[in-house]
């Protein structure tokens, strides 16, 4: 049974990131910092060898790829990007914490969006479109080996709707410049839609 092996990896900080700032849809470049951390880690540990990589269309991801993975051609897939905060874009969660809305959507549910934003079913059903898109393209072209550079949310999600074993969400939180390698046969995506998790990268050099 042929394997495919895919590492999924967040994008670097931004500096929304760093302060704190709710960033979905809006499209920012990675600030100094969060660059300098990602080629620090590329010198540092090892990353995987892969043949084609897998983008969001955001700057900050593509930036990200272009960092750790030099060299190497980008597919940009826009069900990569980040989960749309609607009315929270841009804010820090000091500033909302007293609006009812906010505390609505922290309790959670596949169909509780934030005001103007994107339910997490909608985001579950991208996080399916861009791995099947993916798969195939990779069964399609002979590709074993495949990067992807998406978004905490996206990465966390994909992880715990279609990985084995079963976790939650949080579970999946990894810092900037880092993911897990995934390892997936047409079987078990055709027949569960699932995928195995092998494990955290990168690994040390």
């Amino acid at each position: 049974m042929k394997g495919y092996r895919i590492s999924i990896l967040r994008h670097g900080l931004t500096e929304a990131n760093e302060n704190g700032i709710y960033i979905g849809k809006t499209d920012l470049p990675l600030s100094d910092a969060g660059r300098e951390a990602l080629e620090d880690k590329y010198d540092q540990l090892e990353y995987p060898k892969v043949q084609r990589v897998y983008s969001s269309p955001l700057e900050r991801a593509v930036q990200s790829a272009e960092i750790l993975f030099p060299d190497r051609e980008i597919v940009i897939v826009d069900d990569l990007r980040e989960m749309d905060f609607g009315v929270f874009e841009g804010l820090p969660a000091e500033e909302l914490i007293q609006l009812d809305s906010y505390k609505k959507w922290l309790k959670g549910g596949l169909d509780n969006p934030p005001p103007n934003g994107e339910t997490l079913r909608s985001m579950m059903m991208r996080c399916y479109s861009a791995l099947n898109l993916i798969i195939m393209d990779m069964m399609k072209n002979g590709y074993t080996h495949t990067g992807v550079v998406t978004h905490s949310g996206i990465l966390m999600n994909m992880m715990s709707c279609f990985g084995l074993p079963k976790m939650k969400p949080m579970e999946f939180a990894c810092a900037p410049g880092e993911g897990y390698e995934i390892l997936v046969s047409a079987m078990m995506w055709q027949n569960g839609n699932t995928f195995e998790i092998l494990g955290k990268i990168p690994g040390n050099e």
